[in-house]
């Protein structure tokens, strides 16, 4: 919990804030467990025994709609940097196109209209990467700048790919400790007492690596989605991620094991 309380504090959160958010997600579990029991509407005095709350604080409760952070799933500019990145992997020519073209070439303008399923003009999916840092354009041509969809130029995108990526990871590890399901895959390597040189260059090895699975996983969704006509049920989040610190740095912090 700790780097989710330097975040909040990071952002501006205070504790009132905090404690109406915990609260709200101890209902919505609660709601969620007594539901798994066969009890749709529990009551009041189930949910306060449950989640601990007090009787009051369960019946004041209201609910507003919540300002929800953008979806990473079904942006129009994310599936049209997804597709124009994995055709470029396989033709590293693309990575700069027309943003139109009279002829039957590859455009901008063919790729988004395809990736947004005709729903949004290619100009506003193009404003909208050059916006984030990861398209140039210039000269009627539109540029990769980036490796990943990682919008760092929009603090509100970023939340929400912090939240999707790390709900989903939670997910998955609370899945497995409580044996609802058949195992996740969730794993990790750890080692201390090494330079950060070294850490430095165990990343670039991990980025080199998912750069290939990226572009394989990447593949293989885009063929089971349209296999499946986007109709299909199911839904599948994989992820990586590295982090190193030079753990003097970090004093007054619990110990990793």
């Amino acid at each position: 919990m700790r780097p989710v309380v330097r975040l909040a504090l990071a952002m501006g959160l205070k504790h009132p804030q905090m404690e109406e958010l915990l609260r709200d997600l101890l209902l919505d579990e609660a709601h969620r467990l007594w539901r798994a029991q066969g009890v749709q509407e529990p009551n009041i005095s189930q949910l306060s025994i449950t989640t601990g709350l007090n009787r009051k604080a369960v019946t004041s409760r209201v609910r507003e709609p919540a300002d929800l952070l953008p979806s990473t799933d079904a942006s129009a500019a994310a599936r049209t940097f997804t597709s124009w990145l994995q055709m470029q992997s396989d033709d590293p020519a693309l990575r700069r196109l027309p943003v139109v073209a009279d002829s039957d070439a590859m455009s901008f303008e063919t790729l988004a209209r395809a990736a947004g399923r005709g729903n949004w003009h290619h100009r506003s999916i193009l404003d909208e990467l050059v916006r984030l840092k990861l398209v140039n354009e210039a000269d009627g041509h539109a540029e990769l700048t980036a490796e990943a969809f990682v919008p760092q130029a929009d603090l509100r995108s970023m939340l929400a790919f912090l939240g999707d990526n790390a709900r989903d990871h939670l997910q998955a590890a609370v899945s497995n400790v409580t044996g609802e399901r058949a195992p996740m895959l969730e794993r990790a390597v750890f080692a201390k007492g090494l330079s950060l040189e070294d850490c430095e260059a165990i990343q670039a090895l991990v980025r080199q690596r998912w750069a290939a699975l990226h572009h394989e996983l990447t593949d293989h969704m885009s063929r089971a989605v349209k296999a499946a006509d986007g109709a299909a049920p199911g839904r599948i989040r994989v992820g990586i991620y590295t982090y190193f610190e030079d753990a003097g740095a970090s004093a007054g912090e619990p110990s990793p094991r």
